[in-house]
């Protein structure tokens, strides 16, 4: 495991961690809210009870106090009343007294019990309160990991397409010089070798058969000249010169003119709108080479009998379009795969900071688009003049 994917572990180890304690901190807090509620239902209860009870005390002490008096009363007239009067009298005020000392006892018990609920009550908002603001800092802490988490991966990704990318272009430079080398070696080695060997038989006859060497020297001078024209082949396949001096239109034109002769049956029309020449250069053998990479797909896997390819210079932009009316593809299919070469012409597109778009379906034929920026040059030029 390299440190990318290190680090990329205990970043997503501590968000699980984070949500872990959120969830937690969650479940304490409903805990606290489910009893707040239950308590707070009870402190009304309980309140409500505290009332009834010192009403019905303040009626009993007045009860009592009537019944004292009574008492009083009749213990200082004993004579004036029966027995019965002074004994019920007295078990009156008797009854009275305890009753009130009960009450006032149930009155104190119930005002202890409302005086903790309420703190209890306090400390549960207390709680809740931290519980809240601990659940919104987790969540901003949350926020703020999983957007770094996002950023860096983000970054790991970016990193490691440009390391694939470098190692695409170095084996794309190994391909392209194995390519050149067979190349040299079918074509102009092999003359030079033929060359070598007709030129000693020249050497040899030319004495005696001075007609057969100026034969030789004939055929010799068309297999010379067959050469030239692919060392020319070889060396426009490696980079068009004509592409710094004439643009990318002219390139282009020339192009399709030995298309057009190599390959007959496949009609291929050009169209072409705007300014010719611009200053980037680099652009222009890149699209150059995108579209070789177009018309190359178009013959080898299409089946198309025409094909349509359209420049436009704008002042800000260079748009392309390549058009077939083949058998189409299967995007999803065909996106990554190395024969049809789309994810290297969308890579040297993005390394332009430009957009490429692929429409296809099986049995509708293949539109690519391509649209480059040329602001961004013109920009890094007018800061380095700065």
């Amino acid at each position: 495991m390299d440190n990318s994917q290190a680090l990329d572990k205990l970043l997503k180890q501590t968000v699980s961690a984070l949500e872990k304690s959120r969830e937690n901190v969650n479940e304490i807090g409903e805990g606290a809210r489910a009893e707040r509620d239950s308590s707070t239902k009870e402190l009304e209860t309980l309140r409500k009870q505290v009332q009834e009870t010192i009403d019905y005390v303040d009626q009993l002490q007045v009860k009592e106090k009537q019944a004292r008096l009574h008492l009083m009363e009749v213990s200082k007239h004993y004579k004036s009343y029966s027995e019965e009067e002074v004994r019920e009298a007295y078990e009156n005020a008797r009854e009275l007294q305890m009753m009130l000392g009960h009450m006032q006892e149930r009155e104190r018990q119930l005002k202890i019990r409302r005086d903790q609920l309420e703190v209890h009550l306090n400390r549960l908002n207390e709680t809740l309160e931290k519980a809240d603001d601990m659940v919104s800092r987790v969540g901003v802490a949350l926020d703020y990991l999983i957007g770094n988490l996002q950023g860096i991966e983000e970054k790991f990704e970016e990193i490691q397409q440009k390391q694939d990318l470098g190692l695409k272009i170095i084996l794309a430079q190994e391909e392209e010089r194995k390519r050149v080398a067979r190349e040299i070696h079918d074509g102009p080695a092999q003359f030079m070798a033929n060359l070598v060997l007709r030129t000693e038989i020249c050497e040899k006859i030319l004495d005696s058969k001075p007609q057969e060497v100026k034969k030789e020297l004939g055929e010799l001078k068309g297999m010379v000249r067959e050469s030239l024209q692919e060392l020319r082949k070889i060396i426009f396949d490696l980079r068009p010169m004509a592409i710094d001096d004439l643009g990318l239109v002219a390139t282009l034109k020339r192009y399709l003119e030995d298309f057009r002769e190599k390959h007959p049956d496949l009609k291929v029309e050009f169209v072409n709108s705007g300014a010719p020449f611009h200053e980037r250069k680099d652009l222009d053998i890149a699209l150059f080479r995108i579209i070789q990479e177009a018309l190359s797909n178009v013959l080898k896997h299409s089946q198309a009998t025409e094909a349509f390819i359209n420049v436009e210079v704008k002042p800000e932009r260079i748009n392309v379009i390549v058009r077939d009316n083949g058998r189409g593809f299967d995007q999803k299919k065909v996106q990554y795969s190395s024969g049809y070469g789309l994810l290297g012409m969308r890579e040297r597109i993005e390394l332009l900071n430009g957009t490429m778009d692929i429409r296809s379906a099986p049995g509708e034929g293949a539109e690519i688009k391509v649209s480059v920026p040329l602001q961004e040059e013109k920009s890094k030029k007018n800061n380095s003049e700065d």
